[in-house]
């Protein structure tokens, strides 16, 4: 009886201290939800050095990097987890965003388009359309932005600021009709935004005007 309650306290002693370790471990994604990006890199980049090849420290530094405006950064790590996994989702989004960012307008449009095919339904679907719509808006290309600015907000209908985008891109492709309903929705979601305001009162004169 004794060694019985020996074993099932050593049982115990184990389970407790495997407990109290996974508590106190440092949760890189956690201190990223919570807006701690610099603390989230810090703990990636210890991980990475244990473990270099392991993908979520990859990809939850790359989310970090990102947030903080370190594209460079951002790449390289993205680079290294690409080599790891040729075609997960989440790495193709970062170095699509990257590029955007970076100004790379043709580079952001494969990385973006090659994450659509790969997942037409994933996680950032709606961003990776909103970016889409944005660099169309850069080139001047408006219909396209129009159609992938619908897209992003039928993943996103309550997203007030991306229906004053797609209003914006209407109406530069001329269809002011279909801008005053994406200016009214916008600001249907928050009567507060200015661009959407100055935008519906903008077509509205230049309907008016005809």
């Amino acid at each position: 009886m004794k060694l019985f309650s020996r074993i099932a306290l050593c049982i115990t002693l184990v389970s407790l201290s495997g407990y109290v370790l996974a508590q106190t471990r440092p949760d890189a994604l956690a201190e990223y939800r919570n807006g701690n990006y610099e603390q989230a890199v810090l703990i990636c980049r210890n991980e990475l050095k244990l473990n270099p090849r392991n993908l979520e420290s990859h990809v939850v530094i790359c989310w970090a990097l990102l947030r903080l405006n370190r594209y460079s950064e951002a790449q390289n790590y993205a680079r290294a987890a690409q080599n790891l996994s040729r075609y997960d989702v989440r790495i193709i989004e970062i170095l699509g965003e990257i590029d955007y960012f970076e100004g790379r307008n043709n580079e952001a449009l494969q990385y973006f388009q090659e994450y659509i095919n790969l997942a037409p339904e994933g996680q950032r679907i709606e961003t990776v359309y909103y970016y889409i719509g944005e660099i169309y808006i850069r080139l001047g290309r408006f219909r396209h932005a129009d159609i992938a600015l619908s897209t992003a907000v039928h993943w996103r209908p309550d997203n007030a600021e991306w229906w004053t985008r797609l209003a914006y891109a209407r109406e530069n492709a001329g269809d002011l009709s279909e801008a005053v309903k994406a200016y009214e929705k916008a600001l249907e979601l928050n009567s507060r935004l200015n661009d959407a305001r100055r935008g519906l009162e903008r077509v509205r004169r230049a309907l008016a005007s005809r």
